[in-house]
């Protein structure tokens, strides 16, 4: 059975990377590793969603399939962006995160899942 407390802390903790990627266009500098940032499986909502806490059952359905997919595409795009703006490619960053941009239409779009997930 889902948690619908991780998917809370999940959707809090996804959207401070907007802020923490601001901060990183800023600096050029990251607290955390691009290796790091791209893996989907290093932050605690990762960590849950592919570890056994779910049933057999939670992951085999469709809503299940599509958070842990635009999980790791949140992921990706989270450290597409840090890559740019850490060798200097602010503008392009900056682009990403700006409205329309991958990284923040990824974003909406993994929050609007996990959103429907828990009313499943």
């Amino acid at each position: 059975m889902i948690n619908k407390d991780e998917i809370d802390k999940a959707i809090g903790a996804h959207g401070m990377w907007k802020s923490r990627l601001k901060q990183t266009i800023e600096t050029g500098k990251s607290d955390t590793s691009v290796d790091t940032i791209r893996q989907d499986t290093q932050c605690n909502f990762g960590k849950w969603l592919n570890g056994g806490s779910l049933s057999a059952a939670d992951k085999s359905s469709a809503s299940y399939r599509t958070v842990r997919d635009l999980h790791a595409e949140f992921h990706k795009s989270a450290a597409h962006v840090a890559e740019l703006a850490i060798t200097g490619h602010k503008e392009e960053a900056s682009k990403l995160l700006a409205f329309g941009g991958e990284f923040a239409s990824v974003s909406s779009r993994l929050t609007s899942a996990m959103m429907d997930w828990k009313k499943v």
